[in-house]
């Protein structure tokens, strides 16, 4: 049976503007098993033995086994990001202390990539409870519609977007304004936490080609016209513009920047992941429906591919990532070890029952896979390596939930991952 999702320029996050297909390739069918009797037998890197075959067995020693890991993840999936600016560059365009009714402080900022305020530059928008003792905890995420899109709020300046079909950037509509359902922005805030978003198109446009209009090319040296190899793709520029928002972040007074999490789905779950493996200041990560480059392990042979990926969207990774496309057991590393790079700070992964294509199993198996890293630092894991049935959280240091419906954010997910920040983040 043929699904297909095809996202509108103004699609809700509920979607994720995934471009999503399950049984189809413009080319032809892309080749999926979900039979779990055709996975096949793998065997899991050890994120608790160095590459020389080392053990680790301390928290010293994890610190370099760390290190490891993320050169690893860098050179062979994600790509080598740069290191971060000495300096940010920022603008406070926007500032209301009685925005959505009285109800939140608003604030949008935008950041500059560079000196040239003419070049990539992204805009945040930020709520604050209004009334909440300063400063708070927040949650910054990564949206796919435009900031406008995320709640119904005129003042929200309204983003230039990216078409999907024409690769063209136009203002948004205002008829966009809070369309995306897949936030719950006035929950959040009621909760006693700011809310932040970002429109990760401002950071690099979403397509083969996009790179050109995005942060990456301020990195490339005076002999490359394109990145090389084991240049960072499109996961790790989104993830650079999250970092730079915790820049901002850290220099607001109103926010307690010791308390930030990041939340994101689909391909923006799996960029949380990355930009919370390479940035220790985010105290927690919620990833939704990341699936394969993501959370799934890539050993299993069981929905998405790493072939499916690289022939997609070759662009969001390393071009290294490509060599491991029909040979997933010969990559060095799995998505285990990526969630082990969050320890010992709270993880919060999820999976959907309608989402077989992400393989919400092998982001299980990763969860616990991971366990033995949270454990050795003093965390604790899932607790258990059962699959949970539907609807039913785990909530430790690591958390997970495989809840009905399909690839989205839903009031169910919400509800979740404010629990689990009242776990972790009220007592940070």
């Amino acid at each position: 049976m043929l699904r297909l999702y095809l996202a509108p320029l103004f699609i809700p996050f509920t979607f994720g503007l995934v471009f999503l297909i399950q049984a189809a390739h413009a080319q032809g069918p892309i080749p999926a098993n979900y039979d779990e009797s055709k996975v096949g037998s793998y065997t899991l890197p050890d994120p608790l033995t160095f590459n020389n075959g080392e053990k680790v067995t301390n928290a010293r020693q994890w610190e370099r086994r760390r290190q490891e890991l993320l050169e690893l993840f860098a050179e062979n999936v994600y790509g080598r990001s740069p290191a971060p600016p000495k300096h940010i560059n920022f603008s406070v365009f926007d500032f209301d202390k009685k925005a959505l009714g009285g109800k939140a402080i608003r604030k949008q900022v935008t950041i500059y990539f560079s000196a040239n305020k003419k070049g990539p530059k992204e805009d945040v928008l930020i709520y604050l409870p209004a009334g909440a003792q300063k400063p708070v905890p927040l949650i910054l995420s990564l949206n796919f519609s435009g900031n406008q899109a995320v709640i119904n709020d005129p003042a929200i300046k309204l983003a230039t977007v990216w078409s999907r079909d024409t690769h063209e950037p136009q203002q948004a509509k205002a008829e966009s304004r809070g369309t995306d359902s897949g936030f719950e922005v006035e929950k959040v805030l009621a909760r006693g936490y700011g809310f932040a978003t970002i429109y990760y198109q401002d950071i690099e446009p979403d397509f083969s080609g996009g790179f050109a209009h995005g942060v990456r090319p301020l990195f490339l040296k005076k002999d490359q016209s394109e990145p090389a190899a084991d240049d960072w793709g499109a996961i790790g520029a989104w993830a650079y513009g999250l970092s730079r928002a915790m820049d901002y972040l850290e220099k607001d007074k109103d926010v307690d920047h010791s308390r930030v999490a990041i939340l994101g789905h689909s391909r923006l779950g799996k960029t949380v992941l990355w930009a919370g493996a390479m940035d220790r200041r985010f105290a927690m990560v919620v990833s939704s429906c990341p699936g394969e480059g993501g959370a799934s392990l890539a050993r299993r042979n069981y929905g998405e591919t790493i072939r499916n990926l690289t022939d997609r969207f070759p662009y969001q990774f390393s071009a290294n990532y490509k060599k491991y496309a029909d040979d997933a057991d010969q990559l060095p590393v799995d998505t285990h070890e990526l969630i082990a790079l969050l320890a010992p700070r709270p993880v919060y992964i999820t999976g959907a029952q309608d989402d077989q294509w992400a393989d919400p199993k092998g982001e299980f198996l990763a969860c616990v896979a991971a366990g033995p890293v949270y454990r050795l630092l003093g965390a604790q894991d899932l607790g258990t390596d059962q699959m949970p049935g539907l609807n039913e959280p785990i909530m430790h240091t690591i958390g997970f939930h495989y809840r009905d419906g399909k690839h989205a954010v839903t009031d169910f997910d919400w509800n979740q991952f404010l629990a689990f920040a009242d776990m972790h983040l009220r007592s940070h």
